[in-house]
């Protein structure tokens, strides 16, 4: 039998610039201007797929209509700090900006361009240079995201009679999305996070497994601090291969965040660029194994600005199915690292070495394995 031809879009529009918490704050859309620019530098011209501005109503298959209407009205307003904290907003992570709700619209409206391109059968790839704002609840503001579009992508399948894989890479729980769905059986979220125990948001433990029907479809492991590249595969392979064999989903939606490197200032996992590599080429596989190789992708962390943009290149490139150069251009060598402060590095992939030697490799590796085993112990029974 051929090979089923692959249909790749990537979505992006200038207007997620507007997604802008301000100055000095880490969610910051100078990332994704470097790697576009990081791209155009190498000689590549994405064909980008614009998505429509969403209206607030569309949001509401996810989140609560008093929320939208708050959100909506001080983004317009700019009523800064006198609005006080609610919903989540007005703090130093979630501040209340000028422009900031169509800039999650705008965002959120790719996310669904992205469901719809494979609904549609437009597409069986879909890249989202943006959003994976997994942290936002129906009526919450968290940890930098505004709406889920992950979520609203997510249900707009479900609606359509899919059953949807979550996979979320970010270091941080993608507590979310998972909320959202925590009763669903038509959606199966996994998230590989460094341990709540360390950082943002303090969950995603192992007994966190769902609610009702969607009981043992909810995974997570929460992984020790300074875990290196070979764990997480571990890690990756242990859990993520035989629970989509199990379910068998219609399609695989992956939240791309970049904060698990050992560079990122907010978190402390040690993945290298080169395990990125492997580990974006072994989703695509999963893909390809599980879901007929439907698969989208959006990004979301990543707060080291020497790291990110590169990271998010080599995941372009893999999508694309493009060779990944060795170094860096010059010219964009030379502006990114006077617009940022700190010199980048001459390299796409990280050069060795990349950080000391972990005295406690082989006990955090151990801890890893016997988190798989416990979590697949955990859900074995209800997957027979």
């Amino acid at each position: 039998m051929a090979a089923p031809t692959i249909m790749r879009r990537v979505i992006y529009h200038p207007d997620y610039l507007k997604y802008n918490l301000g100055e000095g704050h880490p969610f910051s859309p100078v990332r994704v201007q470097m790697m576009l620019e990081l791209l155009y530098a190498y000689g590549i011209e994405p064909e980008l797929t614009e998505p429509e501005l969403i209206k607030p109503d569309q949001l509401l298959s996810v989140h609560q209509a008093e929320y939208v209407d708050f959100v909506e009205k001080v983004s317009r307003q700019d009523a800064g700090e006198k609005a006080g904290i609610r919903f989540g907003l007005g703090t130093a992570d979630n501040p209340i900006m000028p422009g900031m709700a169509e800039g999650a619209r705008i965002l959120a409206g790719g996310a669904l361009l992205g469901a719809e391109l494979l609904l549609s059968e437009q597409a069986n790839k879909v890249l989202q240079l943006g959003g994976g704002f997994h942290h936002a609840h129906p009526a919450l503001a968290s940890g930098f995201c505004l709406y889920n579009d992950l979520a609203l992508a997510i249900r707009k399948m479900t609606e359509q009679g899919w059953h949807v894989a979550y996979l979320d890479i970010d270091v941080h729980h993608g507590d979310g999305v998972q909320d959202i769905f925590y009763n669903d059986d038509h959606v199966m979220t996994i998230s590989l996070h460094e341990s709540g125990e360390y950082i943002f948001p303090g969950t995603g433990w192992l007994h966190e497994l769902g609610q009702g029907m969607g009981r043992s479809l909810k995974l997570n492991i929460p992984l020790e601090p300074f875990t290196e590249g070979d764990s997480y595969l571990d890690v990756l392979e242990g859990v993520v291969e035989p629970a989509l064999s199990w379910y068998r989903p219609d399609v695989l939606v992956v939240q791309a965040g970049a904060d698990a490197h050992f560079s990122d200032p907010l978190a402390d996992l040690l993945l290298t660029s080169h395990d990125y590599e492997r580990i974006f080429k072994r989703i695509l596989t999963f893909a390809d194994q599980s879901c007929k190789g439907r698969v989208l992708f959006t990004l979301g962390g990543g707060y080291a600005l020497t790291a990110t943009a590169r990271v998010w290149t080599i995941l372009y490139l893999i999508f694309m199915g493009l060779d990944i150069p060795e170094n860096v251009p010059t010219a964009w060598h030379k502006r990114w690292s006077e617009a940022i402060g700190r010199q980048l590095p001459q390299t796409l992939h990280d050069v060795a070495p990349f950080y000391d030697p972990i005295p406690r490799k082989a006990e955090i590796d151990s801890q890893n394995k016997e988190l798989v085993q416990r979590l697949i112990d955990a859900v074995t029974a209800d997957w027979l």
